[in-house]
């Protein structure tokens, strides 16, 4: 699983092995489960 962040455009694109890419747009945090489970990232600090 692999995560992609636009900043400029605040998406957050998610790549997971065989799946195709889901793309969130201005999603307020991201959840690591099922790879990291409980791991939770909070966006607003990147957004800014």
């Amino acid at each position: 699983m692999g995560w992609l962040l636009d900043r400029g455009d605040r998406r957050a694109y998610i790549y997971r092995p065989s799946e195709s890419v889901q793309i969130l747009e201005n999603p307020d945090s991201l959840s690591g489960d099922p790879v990291l489970t409980g791991f939770r990232l909070d966006l607003s600090k990147v957004w800014g």
